[in-house]
């Protein structure tokens, strides 16, 4: 299956970050969450970021109630794979090995991190 290409915008990723961590959300509690107080024109931001995402595939919505209730549609770690990837592609020629290298030569990896990394690279195809 073709991976589908899409940006996230780092707005929508807020969005995203507090319904990985929470969810189900009505629009009034994201708003409440990102925007503390926030005003009838915040409310209206978060409204139009969650249509985006869905349009993209990222939030799905309950309609069942009045308050229609979002959930992210798609999980961290598979975004996380698809922006890399169309890093990939635009710098490195669709190669993944200079995004690892340099990650793992500029970060200092924990010794768990080490072996996972290792443990990944030993089970790759």
């Amino acid at each position: 299956m073709p991976i589908q290409r899409r940006h996230v915008a780092d707005a929508e990723l807020a969005v995203l970050e507090v319904l990985w961590d929470h969810s189900p959300r009505t629009i009034r509690q994201l708003t409440d969450i990102l925007y503390p107080g926030g005003t009838t024109s915040e409310y209206a931001t978060v409204q139009k970021l969650l249509q985006r995402l869905e349009d993209k595939g990222c939030v799905s919505r309950d309609r069942s109630q009045s308050a229609h209730q979002f959930s992210p549609s798609i999980a961290r770690e598979d975004l996380i794979g698809e922006q890399l990837e169309q890093v990939a592609q635009k710098l490195c020629d669709g190669s993944l090995t200079p995004l690892l290298l340099h990650l793992t030569s500029n970060v200092r990896l924990k010794k768990r991190e080490r072996e996972l990394l290792k443990k990944m690279i030993d089970e790759a195809k």
